[in-house]
Order: C-alpha cells, then sequence, then structure tokens
C-alpha cells in the first residue's frame, strides 16, 4: 500500500507547546483540515488557524466534563478503518464516516499531578481514556495513519511531509507506533502502581504485580567489557527523580559508561550519608577515601591522601558544590578523573575543566536525601527487591557493650565511620580518624582478611584510630587485629553467638565497643 496523503489531522493535546504552529503548517503547507477538542482547539482557533470542532465530526456533544468527547464510531472509524479493504471502507461510506490521517495527541499528566500531591478525586480526574484510546487505535493502524506523541517531533514530521509531497514514511510512521505502545504502557504502569499504592494505604511494600516505569536514556559505549552490550534507563516514579543521578545534567565529557554509572552511584549514595562537606573518591565499586571536613576542598583534599594510589582513574562525588578552588587542588594531586558528580559545579570549576575535555561533569542540582525506596537487582529470571539501607541513626541506639566508654570525640568518630562503612562490599571493616577514612578491607570471604587489608592501608594511622564493622565478628581474631594496630574504639551491630569473645578482647585490650543492633551488608 502507497503512502497515504494526509488530509484530515485530530489534535487533543495537554502539553501545548508548538501545536499552534504545527497546525498552520499544517493547514498553510499542505491544506489539512484541523480537527480539535476543548482548550485545543480554542488555543489553535485564537491563533487564526481554522480547526474544526470535534463534535461537529462526531455530531454529538462533548459531555460529562469533557469525559466522553472522542469514544464515538466517527473517531475511531476514521482510524480504524484498512483503506485498502473494501469492506471497511463501504461501512465508512455507509454510516459517514471520514477517514483520520493524523493524530497528534498527547496525554493528561498523571503522574505530575500524583507527585504534586493532588487529592485522590483530583488524580481520578487526570486519567486519560479517550487519550489513550486515540493513540491505541491510529497506532494500530500505522499502515495509515501517523500517530505523533512528543511535540519534539514536530520539526521532524513536516520536514519529512514537504519531501515526501504531504506523506509521511511507512517507517516513521511504525516507529512513531512503536512510541505509542511504550507511551501508553507506561502511562498504565503509573496508574497501576498509584492505585496499587491507595489500595494497600502504603502498607504494601511489594504488591502481586509490579509495574516499572523504565524508559531508555541512552545507549552505552558497551557494558563491563567491550564485548558486552548495555543501555541505561530511568524511571520518572522514583522519589525526588529529579535530583538522582540518573537525572544529572552532564555538563561536559563523553558518554557515561556502564561502569561509571556504577561506580558514580556507589560514590553518589556513600556522600549523601554526611551531612558536613564530604568527598568520596571509588574505584571499581570500592571506595578508596571518604571524608567530610570544613570545606569540600578540605575534605576532597583529605580523602585523596586515604589512598592517592587507588584514587587515580576513579569517580568522585561531593555533596556541596564544587569550585575553582577544589578543582585546582585536584589539578595539583594531578589526579585523573573519569567523572565527577555534585549538587553544581561553579563557573570557574567548569572553565577550569574545559581543559580536559574527557572528564565528566554531572550536575544533579540538589542532594536527595536516601529515603525508603525500593531498590533493585536483576537475578536469572527474576528481579529482587528490597527497601534500601536507610537507618535512622543516633548515639541514642548504640550500645557500650565493653567495659571502656568512648570519649564524646570518639562516639563522634565512630558515627562517620559507622556511615561510611555502609559504602564498602561485604565483609567490610573501616578505619577512621578526624572523620576521613585511612583503611578500608572488603569484599572477602572472611571478616579478618578484610581487618587485615584495612590495617595494612592504614599504617601508623591506625594507631588512635576508630574502626566499623557492617556486620558482626563470628570469632575475636578480626577485632584482635585492629587492637594490635593501635584502634582505640570499633563500631559493629554484634549479635554473634562469640559476642562475649570479643567483648572480653576489647576488655582485655583496652578498646570502647559499640553495638548497634544492625548490620549493613553490601553484597
Amino acid at each position: 500500500m502507497e503512502n497515504p496523503q494526509i488530509k484530515r489531522v485530530l489534535v487533543s493535546v495537554t502539553d501545548k507547546t508548538g501545536v499552534v504552529d504545527f497546525a498552520r503548517a499544517l493547514v498553510d503547507e499542505f491544506g489539512c483540515q484541523i480537527i480539535s477538542t476543548g482548550g485545543t482547539a480554542r488555543a489553535i482557533a485564537d491563533a487564526g488557524v481554522p480547526v474544526t470542532a470535534i463534535d461537529e465530526v462526531t455530531q454529538f456533544p462533548e459531555m460529562m466534563d469533557g469525559r466522553v468527547k472522542t469514544l464515538h464510531p466517527r473517531v475511531h472509524g476514521g482510524l480504524l478503518a484498512k483503506r485498502d479493504d473494501a469492506s471497511h471502507m463501504a461501512q465508512a461510506a455507509e454510516h459517514g464516516i471520514e477517514m483520520i490521517d493524523m493524530v497528534v495527541v498527547n496525554l493528561y499528566a498523571f503522574q505530575k499531578t500524583v507527585d504534586s500531591g493532588a487529592s485522590f478525586a483530583d488524580c481520578i480526574e487526570n486519567i486519560d481514556i479517550g487519550g489513550p484510546s486515540m493513540l491505541r487505535s491510529a497506532a494500530k493502524n500505522f499502515a495509515s495513519v501517523t500517530v505523533v506523541t512528543d511535540p519534539r517531533t514536530y520539526d521532524d514530521i513536516l520536514s519529512e511531509m514537504r519531501s515526501l509531497d504531504g506523506r509521511t514514511s511507512y517507517e516513521t510512521r511504525q516507529k512513531l507506533a512503536l512510541d505509542v505502545f511504550t507511551t501508553t504502557a507506561a502511562y498504565d504502569g503509573a496508574i497501576s502502581r498509584w492505585m496499587s499504592e491507595q489500595l494497600s494505604e502504603g502498607e504494601e511494600l511489594f504488591p502481586p504485580a509490579l509495574e516499572l516505569g523504565l524508559k531508555k536514556k541512552q545507549d552505552l559505549r558497551y557494558g563491563e567489557n567491550p564485548h558486552q552490550a548495555a543501555a541505561f534507563y530511568t524511571r520518572d516514579d522514583y522519589p525526588n527523580a529529579a535530583t538522582t543521578l540518573a537525572q544529572a545534567l552532564q555538563l561536559q565529557g563523553k558518554e557515561l559508561s556502564y561502569n561509571n554509572y556504577l561506580d558514580l552511584d556507589a560514590a553518589w549514595a556513600a556522600v549523601r550519608e554526611c551531612s558536613e562537606p564530604a568527598c568520596v573518591i571509588v574505584k571499581h565499586l570500592t571506595p578508596c577515601g571518604v571524608c567530610q571536613d570544613t570545606d569540600v576542598t578540605r575534605a576532597y583534599k583529605r580523602a585523596h591522601e586515604c589512598d592517592p594510589v587507588s584514587a587515580y582513574g576513579g569517580v568522585m562525588a561531593f555533596n556541596r558544590p564544587v569550585t575553582g578552588e577544589t578543582v585546582a587542588a585536584i589539578f595539583d594531586n594531578k589526579q585523573f578523573v573519569e567523572a565527577i558528580v555534585a549538587p553544581e559545579f561553579s563557573g570557574d570549576a567548569c572553565e577550569m575543566y574545559a581543559s580536559k575535555p574527557n572528564c565528566r561533569l554531572l550536575a544533579t542540582g540538589g542532594v536527595n536525601a536516601p529515603g525508603e525506596a525500593i531498590e533493585y537487582r536483576s537475578v536469572e529470571g527474576g528481579l529482587l527487591a528490597q527497601v534500601s539501607d536507610s537507618v535512622a541513626e543516633g548515639e541514642d541506639v548504640f550500645t557500650v557493650a565493653g567495659d571502656v566508654q568512648p570519649t564524646p570525640e570518639q562516639m563522634d568518630e565512630l558515627l562517620f565511620a559507622w556511615r561510611a562503612v555502609k559504602s564498602v562490599k561485604s565483609n567490610a571493616i573501616l578505619i577512621a580518624k578526624d572523620h576521613a577514612s585511612v583503611g578500608a578491607g572488603g569484599g572477602q570471604p572472611n571478616r579478618v582478611n578484610s581487618a587485615r587489608i584495612a590495617v595494612e592501608q592504614a599504617g601508623d594511622k591506625a594507631k588512635g584510630a576508630v574502626a566499623a564493622s557492617d556486620a558482626f565478628f563470628p570469632f575475636r581474631d578480626g577485632f584482635d587485629v585492629l587492637a594490635d594496630a593501635g584502634v582505640v574504639a570499633v563500631i559493629e551491630p554484634g549479635g554473634s553467638i562469640r559476642d562475649e569473645e570479643v567483648i572480653q578482647a576489647a576488655n582485655e585490650k583496652g578498646v570502647a565497643l559499640i553495638f548497634t543492633g544492625h548490620r549493613h551488608f553490601r553484597h
């Protein structure tokens, strides 16, 4: 079947960006008849563009506060009729149904209404019925009908029509139809998630069926290794989505890789644990420097000192804006950085990094506080879901397990170490001094080896330092490694059947021991 010429266009949009100019071009350049509804019809008419009201086509008034206006055979018959089927066309002629060659529709802003905190009734009213119905009818019949959902495509559609004598290509219509079904699936998914939340009254964290609103942001150069294809998808329904890593604005640098995203996610999660100005440096999903200080430049310098060798070629995260002063410190260290994420970058910081175009700079626009969001991980043939590891921690919920009382300064240091150890792979041990990590061991199949790695990395800095363990010590040997290196206080969950042995070791060696009652495994 040849590409049909576009003569009748139905326009009904919530997002009216560019729609008047698009309608004008369709009329002036191609002689199209514009059919429209409600506010869209008024906007087009007010601009002096000829428009036919939908009720003139249906011979039936818009009614029930606009709930019923396009759900009519003269609309859907004009969209669904097969143009090359004599029976379809005869039935259309018998009932006075004229063909509609293009549909320009975008949907009620349901998710935005939900995010605004609107009432239940207002959310219900923003469930679009006619829009998805028209989109699906038009998309099903893409062989004959062009369906447009995104204002950003208006110019491309017009360009193709100019080159094809008022027509669009089959390939374009097929691609636009796919866009429709992707859009309506995500729209229905958002409604399903919201309705499930309403029915469970917020108590059902894990509903029987799960719809994730995923949208491809970009194809990646490759995955963990060059022979693996990869892509990145975003979730618009994620809490505080605007300030997440997924929505960060990339200010410069080449495209992010799969591994970049993983490392940046680990660094961004870790730096948000700190309320004071902080810097986290991550390499291969492992923090090689965590520090909070009076300003981010000092925090960076001390984070870099934790492990300068590993820091080279890593990624960094800051919980405060990055200035030229911070960039100068990075340059002074001659540190190659793959990517940096921060709430924002000053003008001079951007100017300075312009000389290093391979480094990616990502501005989130803010710091999204960790909340009770659900996180997901894939396994073969399935998906794991859990509440994110966000625990309201404070000194008042901790227990001094041994005879030695920590000083207020040590307790403050222990709280920093306890927050920082969350970002290290289990079994995790982190040694901290003056609110900076000086040694870390993780990802080991036994805890004593993690302790040895942390102590070796810390060296003399372990003397007078504190340590955190993400889970209990199954034996006292790991604790002994820390104490023998000069660590003066340790924080850990407790709960081992050998806790008494660890407490005895703490008392023998004069080390303060704090039990938290919960752990921070990170597999």
